[in-house]
This record gives structure tokens, C-alpha cells and sequence, in this order.
């Protein structure tokens, strides 16, 4: 089990530093472990906020030139390529090798199955590091100084080296454990006690599940699930939408809110979707919330003023003007 921090945000970080390339990195994801202390549970697919863990860690490498997934294949959440270590079950080295006979970029990613909180700007923080140092590669360690070497990223070529080095020296990569390899590159280190913490447990899984249930993160995680449900690659101005939700819900009725929403979406589809068009059906339906609270709040004002012998009132507004029609008496 990783030690877990309550503070920060998943995957704290600001993502790759101006000027880098994250799309011009590979991503390899190791997801055909035992998962002997979860009783054998297919862990990758255990789900934590309502997607299978093996989804989460997809998510948080989308930017990848190309993904490759360690294991036998299953449905996921975007197409991947799939790869097999011979035996199956050869541990991590030899899924290692099997996931990099598929990639071709310099610079990839690796990454285990089981992290919950990992998010693109941990990734991007790792190829920052990794380029920036001019090392090996980058890892990730937890609160406890604890290197993670499967949430790393590495110089390609370096890690095919030494693991010709270790096939020729031990005839095979099965069975062999993961710090052969790491014991003979140079690394950097990147401390985050969020995104290095990984379901190894039962324990671990109640623990993630409770977190992304927390007032600060329940929405984040919500809106992702949904989108990841549906099929939707969008950014979605989550503080627009709330805003507009309850503009509707207070000067119209509750009710409003979730269908104006949906009106919304619907709207943007029809007009090509993507951001900007989302962005502009908001803005008409928030502006015609906010015309609609005006005129009830200037009935409402109304209905309580009395008539005058200074003229009429109720529902003429301050500035209004005569009615100049030619039938108007």
C-alpha cells in the first residue's frame, strides 16, 4: 500500500512546462497482475467513482502518441493497442518488454493498472522531468521516500538496452523483479503523495473510494465518469453550467435547471458541439434566466404597489414611455 496524503488535488502539478511536447511521447500501461492481496480480483477492473481503474489510468495518458496495454484484451474507454508477456504472468519486466516492441517514441510513459488519482498533469510532470534532467528517467515517489517505478517516465532506448542486457545475462525477463532494471539507470525523482497512490489492497480501494466522495472532488470525478460513459471527448465549463443550473432553478423553477442543461447540450450538438458551441447556448439560456428573474421580480414589485393620484403604476416600468400607436387612448 502507498501512504496516502488527504491534502492537494489529484495529480497535483501544472502539467508539462511551456514549450514541451507531450503528444510526442508512448505510454505503456502494466495491467496483468495476480492481484494476489485482492484475492485474485481482476483488479484493473475494479471500479473507483463508477470507471474501472484500468480507465482512470488511460485517461490520465490520453495525450500518448500511442497507448499499449499489457494484458489480454477487454473493453476500455479509448482504443488501445494490446501486447502480451511470454509466459502471461511473466511479472513486470517481461510485460515491460512486450509493451515497448509496440511503441516508437523516445520518451514513454509506464504506468501500472491501479491509480486512482493519477491525471494527465502528473504525466506531464514526469516527460518535464525527464527532459529537463537529461536522465534516464523520471519517477514518481510517495510521502514515505518510496519510488514508484511504474508511474515513471522513461528514455526508450534506455530501457531496451538494459533489458537486453538482462535477457542476455539471464536467458529470460520472466520472473525477474523490477529493480534489476531501475538499479542500473540514472533518475529523478518527482514527490507526489496523490497520484502515486496505488490499490494494492482492499483497504486501498475503500480508501479511494471515500476520497473521490469528498465535498472537494465529488464533481470533478462525477462530471469525468459521465463523460467517459457517454463517449465524450469534451472540456466541460463545469462552473458555467452550474451557474446557469441555478440562474434557471431560482428565477424560473427548480425544475428548470436540469432540463435548461440538457436544452443546452442539445443545442450545442445541433450546432457542431465542441466548447464553443456549449459556451454559446449557455450564454443565450443564462441571459434569458436572467431576463426572466427581472420581469418576475418587477411583477412581484407591482403586485404590491397601489394605485396613485399621481398616475398609473403596477406594471409600468420607471422609464417607460407613452404609447404612441395611433389607437391608443
Amino acid at each position: 500500500m502507498t501512504a496516502y496524503e488527504p491534502s492537494g488535488e489529484p495529480g497535483a502539478g501544472t502539467g508539462p512546462a511551456p514549450g514541451t511536447d507531450p503528444a510526442g511521447y508512448d505510454a505503456v500501461v502494466l495491467a496483468g497482475g495476480a492481484a494476489r492481496r485482492l484475492g485474485g480480483t481482476d483488479k484493473p477492473g475494479v471500479r473507483v467513482g463508477g470507471r474501472p481503474l484500468l480507465d482512470r489510468v488511460l485517461a490520465a495518458c490520453a495525450t500518448a502518441r500511442t497507448t499499449v496495454v499489457v494484458a489480454a484484451p477487454r473493453p476500455t474507454v479509448r482504443p488501445v493497442t494490446w501486447a502480451r508477456e511470454d509466459p502471461p504472468g511473466g511479472g513486470p519486466l517481461a510485460a515491460l518488454g512486450a509493451g515497448l516492441r509496440h511503441t516508437t517514441a523516445e520518451h514513454v510513459a509506464v504506468l501500472s493498472a491501479d491509480l486512482p488519482f493519477l491525471q494527465e498533469p502528473a504525466v506531464g510532470r514526469l516527460l518535464t522531468a525527464l527532459r529537463e534532467s537529461g536522465l534516464d528517467g523520471a519517477l514518481l515517489t510517495d510521502p514515505t521516500g518510496r519510488d514508484q517505478p511504474l508511474v515513471a517516465a522513461y528514455r526508450a532506448s534506455r530501457l531496451r538496452e538494459e533489458l537486453a542486457l538482462l535477457t542476455d545475462r539471464h536467458g529470460a525477463l520472466a520472473g525477474l523483479p523490477l529493480r534489476r532494471l531501475t538499479a542500473e539507470l540514472d533518475l529523478t525523482r518527482v514527490l507526489d503523495p496523490v497520484a502515486s497512490f496505488d490499490c494494492d489492497t482492499w483497504d486501498d480501494i475503500a480508501t479511494a473510494r471515500a476520497r473521490i466522495r469528498e465535498h472537494g472532488h465529488v464533481l470533478d470525478e462525477w462530471i469525468s465518469a459521465v463523460r467517459d460513459e457517454l463517449g465524450i471527448d469534451l472540456d466541460v465549463d463545469t462552473r458555467g453550467l452550474l451557474d446557469l443550473a441555478r440562474d434557471a432553478a431560482h428565477g424560473v423553477a427548480r425544475p428548470a435547471a436540469p432540463l435548461t442543461t440538457f436544452l443546452v447540450g442539445y443545442a450545442a450538438a445541433q450546432a457542431g458541439g465542441g466548447p464553443d458551441a456549449v459556451a454559446e447556448a449557455a450564454r443565450k439560456a443564462a441571459a434569458l434566466a436572467e431576463r426572466w428573474a427581472q420581469e418576475s421580480t418587477s411583477e412581484a414589485a407591482a403586485s404590491e404597489t397601489k394605485p396613485s393620484a399621481d398616475g398609473p403604476q403596477g406594471d409600468v416600468a420607471p422609464d417607460a414611455t407613452p404609447d404612441t400607436r395611433p389607437d391608443a387612448g
